[in-house]
């Protein structure tokens, strides 16, 4: 075959073989692009090479590159000078924050009327109109388009109206609605306990109130309780301290108002009911006498109610351990969630759609990123060099468990 081989070429042309060894050379320059990029992709498919790169590069935050070390003492001096004005426009825009708070402050003003009607409605202290509750679905609207006789339509949703009263008593307000709404959000149906949900069916009201102009910014929530056999207290509040002001030991790190720290309330329990301890007991044994005895004791218990009992507050210092730090953060994240979402959006929260809403942008982002990954196969499949075999990340085989 070797012999055959360089016959072959013996008989070809020189300029035809030029041409071969010409081709021989972009074939292999070709295979050696395509198996680097097939080792790079399965590199950066690997979990631990991607974690220490990671590693690598958050070591390399705030590293100086060398280019500036690079350059002449004149454009370092004029490179300082930027940064001066980046701080002063750091402290325009703590300005701009604080003005935020004061329009968060006034037009928290004309949203609470609307909130306390709807506490009202909640409670069965005001009954709305008809008028009032006119409130078309999709179902109904596709109705209305196909009847013509729209008197004939009401009078049949009418009928089912009353068909359904008739099937059920009529319940005052709309009972457990802040319960549902807790139940609804995965980060308030996690601090929910199973022993926490007929106290919160007591819920009656949330309420925002922001620090007085003057003050320092601040916003309290406010949780209003009707009597009930668990704690004598009418409301609950958390506050929740902020700050809209560069450090000055790292002016650049500032990005809008933050959390400082966070008051809870003391919780009135009345005897017997208070939810947030558990009694355990258990056995001892004398190491001489070889007696058991049995100790009562009393331990802390999950609870929603925690909730009033945040942390100690955060020293001046700004030093915590790692796990102060992370129940702080999930503490401040949740009351950002009550301020910014839940008070002004129950309703939707307690039917469930802002729920769906929130799926939705997070499906239209996996459509995205499923076009673009179909885009790609496209892309293979209309390239005549594709070869699938050499694709470093194939299509997973569908096994049967």
């Amino acid at each position: 075959l070797c012999s055959q081989n360089s016959k072959d070429q013996a008989e070809l042309d020189p300029q035809d073989m030029e041409d071969v060894e010409e081709v021989e050379e972009e074939e292999t320059g070709e295979d050696v692009n395509s198996k680097a990029r097939q080792l790079t992709v399965q590199m950066m498919q690997n979990p631990q090479i991607l974690a220490a790169l990671q590693e690598r590069l958050d070591g390399l935050v705030g590293t100086p590159t060398g280019y500036m070390e690079s350059l002449p003492k004149v454009v370092k001096r004029r490179v300082n000078a930027l940064k001066n004005l980046q701080v002063k426009c750091a402290q325009i825009e703590a300005k701009f924050y604080e003005e935020v708070h004061e329009l968060e402050r006034k037009y928290a003003a004309l949203y609470q009327p609307l909130f306390d009607q709807r506490n009202e409605i909640i409670n069965a202290i005001y009954e709305p109109t008809d008028q009032e509750c006119e409130w078309k679905t999709e179902e109904e609207e596709e109705l209305s388009t196909r009847y013509s006789n729209e008197e004939e339509m009401k009078e049949k949703a009418k009928v089912e109206e009353e068909k359904k009263d008739e099937e059920k008593e009529d319940p005052k307000g709309i009972p457990e609605f802040w319960l549902t709404v807790f139940k609804n959000v995965d980060l308030l149906s996690d601090m929910v306990q199973e022993h926490d949900e007929p106290i919160l069916k007591h819920l009656k009201d949330i309420k925002v109130k922001f620090s007085d102009p003057g003050q320092p910014m601040s916003f309290t929530l406010e949780f209003q309780f009707e009597p009930n056999e668990y704690f004598s207290n009418e409301i609950l509040t958390k506050m929740y301290k902020m700050r809209s002001e560069p450090d000055e030991s790292d002016p650049f790190s500032f990005d809008g108002p933050e959390i400082m720290g966070c008051t809870g309330c003391q919780v009135d329990w009345k005897k017997g009911k208070n939810v947030t301890q558990k009694t355990i007991k258990k056995k001892q044994k004398h190491k001489g006498r070889g007696t058991v005895r049995t100790v009562t004791k009393t331990v802390p218990n999950d609870s929603f109610f925690n909730f009033f009992s945040p942390p100690d507050e955060v020293p001046e210092s700004g030093d915590l351990d790692d796990d102060a730090e992370a129940i702080l953060a999930a503490d401040f994240e949740i009351g950002h969630f009550l301020r910014e979402r839940i008070v002004p959006r129950a309703v939707l929260y307690f039917t469930g759609e802002a729920i769906e809403d929130d799926d939705d942008d997070y499906d239209e982002e996996g459509e995205e990123a499923d076009d673009e990954e179909g885009e790609e196969e496209a892309d293979e499949e209309n390239d005549q060099d594709y070869d699938p075999k050499k694709d470093p990340n194939p299509p997973a085989e569908c096994k049967q468990q």
